[in-house]
């Protein structure tokens, strides 16, 4: 089992910024990639963005490429994505996430997840 525990996110305005950390632990030789999904009330789940661990293959969802950045650091197990130039429509939970497959195009194509964090974005 892999264990994700995320950390960042909050409340901004339209036009800022804000960067989501997510750190695993337990099985980590398991990971051959990690992620984000996001999921606002009433919606379905959707795909924002992956990195995969050995290639540094990235994988964005249209609507947020250009303006999120997904990094990851191997060393310590970490995943990072720097949103800029935030939307209402950003608004929602983001998990950190495993794919099941890759590019994790669907927001159903991950696996274990973390709790999750809230990103709220005012217009």
């Amino acid at each position: 089992q892999v264990q994700l525990v995320e950390s960042g996110g909050g409340s901004v305005q339209t036009g800022g910024s804000l960067r989501l950390s997510c750190v695993a632990s337990g099985r980590t030789y398991r990971i051959y990639a990690m992620g984000w999904f996001r999921q606002a009330p009433g919606n379905e789940r959707e795909s924002v963005a992956a990195v995969s661990w050995s290639v540094n293959n990235t994988y964005y969802a249209a609507s947020v490429k250009g303006r999120f950045t997904i990094s990851r650091e191997n060393a310590k197990n970490m995943v990072h994505l720097q949103m800029n130039s935030l939307k209402p429509e950003d608004t929602a939970v983001y998990y950190c996430a495993i794919p099941d497959r890759w590019p994790p195009r669907e927001g159903t194509d991950f696996g274990s997840w973390g709790q999750g964090t809230q990103v709220t974005v005012s217009s």
